[in-house]
């Protein structure tokens, strides 16, 4: 049986970029940081180098991170942050997620 809440209950409007688990994280975090170095995504998402690698890339690919690459001294360094399509897609997510549990 159909009724009005099964097109509140659309599961399939989550934006699966963000839902994976550790693109889940790095999206939490850098929705309150705004910007992290690898090492400090690398820490809070609990992944290898390998793995963040990956899902930073898809993030941005995706347009909801901007990745700098550069040099402090003589160390490379790789800083992430939340662009403004980023956090809209962010804010989106949350509100998506917010209205299946009946929050919204």
């Amino acid at each position: 049986m159909s009724d009005s809440s099964d097109v509140d209950f659309d599961y399939r409007g989550i934006d699966d970029v963000i839902h994976g688990r550790a693109r889940l994280a790095i999206m939490a975090y850098l929705s309150g940081a705004g910007s992290a170095e690898f090492n400090e995504l690398k820490q809070r998402a609990a992944v290898n180098d390998g793995n963040l690698s990956v899902h930073i890339r898809k993030l941005e690919e995706a347009g909801y991170i901007d990745v700098e690459k550069r040099f402090v001294g003589r160390k490379p360094q790789t800083l992430c942050r939340l662009n403004d399509k980023g956090r809209d897609a962010w804010i989106a997510y949350i509100a998506h997620i917010q209205k299946l549990l009946g929050a919204g």
